[in-house]
């Protein structure tokens, strides 16, 4: 018997061009490319321990005072479902090894589907944990990760496996992503103006099933090869006045299509046209700051560090807008438990999607694969945000 125990931090992204409607929504295969910027506040951390003599997965979450608390059913099955395509590929590497069981502890730094990339994070750091606890990160690179995070059902996760600017998918193959920039490359600034706190009413993967009934779909297909071709130039020259403009369109074509997707979804909050209004504003002013929304009500104002304090304070200030999150571009996942970089970067993503396939064909109840369990409702201490399962008898 063996206990591995590994805790990763992974960040949240924002979307500049979106990735909304899929080709296969079960593997996260999306209908068009979209670019993101890696964030470094908005962050989930998650331990993962491995015990192959166990019989039994649990799932908890961490609050932020410390305890752990089971997690609700819906959230652990999700969970447990990663967890189980995990395990089922980590048995098509090392089919003679017993994989046993997974204890799960997570928390996020932020509001959870509020509209800020929580699956990504949560999803990312879950994958890597995972990986890590079973020993077998070692072999792979930036992005076979990539696919291995996609394949949780989360296409945006596979951004978050990158620091600075990514592109996602870069080819048709294995529709891994790709870092296009580094984070030291340009300095960007995300001020996260929270005007909703709870969770969206309708998920961003039933906007994703609905995306393709709206009659603007088709012609945003249509824009999006010159839209992203500007998007990557005005990265590359680090140019806001060029960038700006074009994510600007891009989340209002979102939003559009979800609006006018059959049944029609309504993710804006009366404060969320405040904030629209208040940077139009603060650019009439001479501000360069250039809106942007994922699925959700919450908006992100994109801007240089020089403008971040101007910025965060007009924010602030709107009624309605409860709370302003201060973030910026960020260097991608990190270990908590041991040094050195938690991804490496190229790699054969063709050859682990085709593991990934064939552990998906024989996926099943194996000799070894436990019971799921979410947690017994009792709350735990945690000894420090370096690991969440410590103390508390798990």
């Amino acid at each position: 018997m063996s206990v591995h125990r590994s805790t990763v931090e992974a960040p949240s992204n924002i979307a500049f061009i979106k990735y909304w409607g899929a080709v296969d929504l079960a593997r996260a295969i999306p209908l068009n490319r979209s670019i993101s910027m890696t964030l470094s506040r908005c962050v989930s951390v998650t331990t993962v321990e491995h015990d192959s003599g166990s019989t039994m997965d649990e799932v908890w979450l961490a609050s932020d005072n410390g305890d752990l608390q089971a997690a609700p059913s819906a959230f652990a099955t999700r969970v447990m479902a990663h967890v189980d395509r995990l395990r089922s590929w980590a048995r098509s590497r090392c089919p003679d090894r017993g994989f046993g069981a997974f204890r799960v502890a997570t928390h996020n730094s932020f509001p959870a589907s509020a509209g800020i990339a929580s699956s990504a994070s949560g999803f990312c750091a879950l994958t890597l944990a995972t990986v890590r606890s079973l020993e077998l990160d070692e072999d792979l690179e930036a992005g076979e990760l990539s696919v291995l995070v996609r394949r949780s059902g989360s296409g945006s996760a596979a951004r978050s496996v990158f620091g600075g600017f990514v592109e996602w998918p870069v080819d048709t193959d294995h529709h891994a992503a790709r870092q296009i920039a580094t984070a030291a490359h340009w300095e960007l600034c995300d001020l996260i103006a929270l005007v909703d706190l709870g969770a969206k009413e309708v998920s961003s993967l039933d906007g994703h099933r609905r995306a393709t009934t709206s009659p603007h779909f088709d012609r945003r297909q249509q824009l999006l090869d010159a839209r992203l071709h500007g998007v990557r130039e005005a990265i590359s020259q680090r140019s806001l006045a060029r960038l700006g403009p074009l994510i600007e369109e891009d989340a209002i074509e979102l939003h559009l299509i979800a609006m006018s997707s059959l049944p029609p979804i309504f993710y804006w909050a009366p404060a969320t046209m405040r904030v629209l209004e208040q940077v139009r504003r603060l650019r009439a002013d001479g501000v360069g700051a250039y809106a942007t929304l994922d699925a959700g009500a919450n908006v992100h104002v994109i801007c240089e560090p020089g403008d971040e304090r101007d910025v965060a304070q007009a924010l602030g200030e709107l009624e309605g807008v409860h709370d302003v999150l201060r973030d910026r571009v960020g260097s991608g996942p990190r270990a908590l438990d041991g040094e050195g970089p938690t991804v490496r970067e190229a790699g054969n993503a063709k050859d682990l999607e085709a593991s990934m396939e064939q552990a998906d064909s024989t996926r099943g109840r194996a000799p070894d694969q436990p019971d799921h369990h979410a947690g017994d409702n009792r709350p735990h201490p945690r000894s420090a945000r370096r690991d969440l399962l410590a103390e508390g008898g798990l």
